[in-house]
C-alpha cells in the first residue's frame, strides 16, 4: 500500500513528539509519527523517577508521566501516532518502507524528520571479553525489564534481573541504574567507574573510581566481574547481573541508509543549526544527534526542528520543484582538544548556539572559537564541564563566521582537570 503524508516523524520519543505537536498546532497537514515500540514516549517511559518538570499543578513529574504528557499533546495538536510501526529503509528521497501490524506500507511526505534517539553500548561493542552470560544488560535493559516484569520483590520464582549486581559508570545514568536495582530488591554490590573521582553519590553503595571491568565471569549467568584497580591490582567482585551504563550511540541507522554524513564525535547525522541534513527535507533532532541529554533538552531541538519543518512547507518542499529552497549550512564545525564533539555541524551564514561536550572534566575552561586562524571568540566559563552533560554556547560565539572562509573548530585552553 503506497500512500502520502505532509510530514512524517520517525520516533516517539521527546523530540519527535515535541516536533509532531508543534508541526500540526502550527496547521502542517497531516504528521505522523511511527515508533517501533509498543508504546510511545521513549526512554523516559522507563525512568519512573522524578526530575522531568512539573505538571499544570506544579507537581513532580516522573518519566512516566512526562511521556504520558508528551503524547497526549501529540494528539491534541492533531498529530497521529502509530506504534508498533517501525521504518525499515527508504524507498525514495522523501518516502520510507513501513512495517507494522497492519502489514508492509510505503509512506511518502513533504519532509521526514529523525527523531530515533540514542542508545547505550552493549557488552559487544564495548569489546568486554566473557563468555556472554545472561544478566549483562545496559541501563535501558534493566528498566524495561524491571518495568515488565518487575524484580525479584515481585517475582520471586522467576528473578530476571538476579540477586546481587555490579554496575559499570560513574555518572548520573548510573546512579539511576542503583536506583532500579534496589526498587527491584536486588543487592548492589559496587559501582565501578573509570574515572578518578566521584561524579554523583551512590549513597552506601561502594565506589570504586579509577577502576576498570576487565572480564565478564561465569557461563549461563554472571558469577563476577574482573576489575583492574588504579593501582594495577586485579579483584573479583561477586555478582550475577552486570549493568553497563553510559556511553551513548546514535540510532542512526536510517540515517546511514539514506547516505547522510555522520559527525565523527557523535556519530550522528550531521546538521545545521535549523536542524537540516544534507537530504533537501530531511530533518533529525534529539539526541540522535547526541546522546545522554535530558529529555527537556532532545523536546526543545524537536520543536526548534519544527519550526525549520515548516518554513521549508513554506517554501514549497518537494511539492512544488520550482519554489525557493533555503541551503543548508556550508561551514563544518568540529571540536578539538579536550572537547569531545560539538553540535551543530555545518554553519551557515547565520549565527547560532553551539551545544559543546568535554571529553573529562575541565574546571572553569576557557573555550575558544576560530576559522581559518583567526580568533572569533575566547572566553573562560564560570562553571566546570563534565563528560556527561554538554554546555550551551549562544549564539554570539559564532558571530563573524564567514560562510566562505573555511572550517571552525571550538576548543579548550587553560582548564584544570
Amino acid at each position: 500500500m503506497n500512500r502520502t503524508v505532509d510530514v512524517l516523524v520517525v520516533g516517539a520519543g521527546p523530540a519527535g513528539l515535541a516536533a509532531a505537536a508543534r508541526l500540526a498546532a502550527a496547521g502542517a497537514g497531516r504528521v505522523e509519527v511511527l515508533e517501533r515500540e509498543p508504546a510511545a514516549g521513549g526512554v523516559p517511559r522507563h525512568c519512573a523517577r522524578p526530575g522531568f518538570g512539573a505538571d499544570a499543578r506544579g507537581r513532580p513529574l516522573d518519566g512516566p508521566g512526562y511521556a504520558r504528557r508528551a503524547v497526549r499533546e501529540a494528539l491534541r495538536a492533531g498529530a497521529v501516532v502509530r506504534t508498533g510501526a517501525s521504518a525499515t529503509g527508504w524507498a525514495g528521497p522523501l518516502a520510507l518502507d513501513v512495517t507494522s501490524p497492519a502489514g508492509l506500507e510505503r509512506i511518502g511526505a513533504r519532509a521526514v524528520v529523525l527523531a530515533t534517539g540514542a542508545r547505550e553500548r552493549p557488552r559487544s561493542a564495548r569489546l568486554l571479553p566473557g563468555t556472554r552470560p545472561a544478566g549483562v544488560l545496559t541501563t535501558g535493559e534493566l528498566q524495561r525489564t524491571v518495568a515488565l516484569f518487575g524484580g525479584r520483590k515481585r517475582n520471586a520464582g522467576r528473578e530476571y534481573v538476579g540477586r546481587r549486581a555490579v554496575v559499570v559508570g560513574g555518572d548520573p545514568v548510573a546512579r539511576s541504574a542503583v536506583r532500579t536495582l534496589r526498587s527491584a530488591g536486588v543487592e548492589v554490590a559496587a559501582v565501578v567507574t573509570e574515572l578518578p573521582y566521584a561524579t554523583v553519590s551512590f549513597g552506601s553503595v561502594p565506589l570504586l573510581t579509577g577502576a576498570v571491568v576487565t572480564e565478564l565471569l561465569g557461563h549461563g549467568r554472571p558469577t563476577g566481574v574482573a576489575v583492574r584497580g588504579r593501582d594495577g591490582r586485579a579483584s573479583v567482585l561477586r555478582c550475577d547481573t552486570v549493568v553497563l551504563t553510559g556511553d551513548w550511540i546514535p540510532d542512526h541507522e536510517l540515517a546511514r541508509a539514506r547516505g547522510l554524513p555522520l559527525a565523527p564525535g557523535t556519530r550522528g547525522p550531521v546538521t545545521d543549526g535549523a536542524f537540516r541534513t544534507a537530504a533537501p527535507g530531511v530533518f533529525a533532532a534529539g539526541n540522535l544527534l547526541h546522546g545522554g541529554e535530558p529529555a527537556a533538552v532532545a523536546a526543545a531541538e524537536g520543536r526548534a526542528a519544527a519550526d525549520a519543518v515548516l518554513d521549508h512547507l513554506r517554501d514549497g518542499g518537494p511539492s512544488r520543484p520550482g519554489g525557493p529552497s533555503r541551503s543548508v549550512g556550508t561551514v563544518p564545525v568540529t571540536a578539538v582538544g579536550p572537547l569531545r564533539w560539538v553540535t551543530p555541524g555545518l554553519l551557515g551564514p547565520e549565527a547560532g548556539p553551539l551545544l559543546v561536550r568535554a571529553e573529562s572534566r575541565l574546571v572553569r575552561p576557557v573555550l575558544t572559537v576560530s576559522q581559518g586562524g583567526a580568533r572569533l571568540r575566547r572566553e573562560r566559563l564560570p562553571a566546570t564541564l563534565v563528560p556527561w552533560r554538554s554546555v550551551r554556547l549562544g549564539s554570539g560565539w559564532t558571530r563573524g563566521v564567514d560562510p566562505a572562509g573555511g572550517p571552525v573548530t571550538v576548543g579548550a585552553e587553560g582548564w584544570e582537570e
